[in-house]
């Protein structure tokens, strides 16, 4: 992904860090407790303020209850570690990025697999990637532009010698 969008800014989908946040406060707590309910919210708002290493401080002190407990807690210790660069969702949020990724999923069903994967359609990687390229101008709204550029390229191509 950084190899196509090198500026793009990275989001970790807020949702699947909040189940990972649940599952923790579920295995240390129990589930649907009170206190596991007050252990997540205060994580996921120390997480939407950016304050991942104030998160990682606070499950490397805590206690396991139980085994459940110990592996969410060494699950969402690493899904923090690696991905903590992905979490501004305050930030993100006051810049109308989205936090979730539903859109984009939602997106690449209709645009791509809708188009891609109907019964009985093939596509060789070329040709399949060109279209996917003509959908996506489509949908969000640059097709006269891609298709004028591709005017361009043809008219200052030369043809072939016989």
């Amino acid at each position: 992904m950084v190899g196509c969008f090198p500026d793009g800014r990275q989001i970790l989908d807020f949702y699947h860090c909040a189940e990972h946040v649940y599952a923790v406060a579920s295995g240390q707590y129990g589930e649907g407790t009170l206190g596991g309910q007050q252990w997540a919210e205060a994580t996921l708002i120390r997480l939407c303020m950016a304050n991942v290493k104030t998160v990682l401080a606070g499950l490397s002190r805590m206690r396991p209850t139980n085994s459940e407990a110990q592996e969410e807690i060494r699950k969402l210790t690493g899904y923090l570690e690696n991905n903590g660069h992905r979490i501004h969702y305050l930030s993100d949020l006051e810049n109308g990025f989205p936090i979730g990724s539903g859109g984009i999923e939602s997106a690449n069903k209709f645009i791509c697999h809708t188009r891609m994967k109907r019964s009985g359609a093939w596509w060789v990687l070329a040709s399949g990637n060109a279209m996917l390229r003509i959908r996506c101008a489509i949908y969000n709204g640059t097709f006269h532009r891609v298709f004028e550029n591709y005017i361009k390229r043809q008219s200052t191509t030369k043809p072939l010698d016989k």
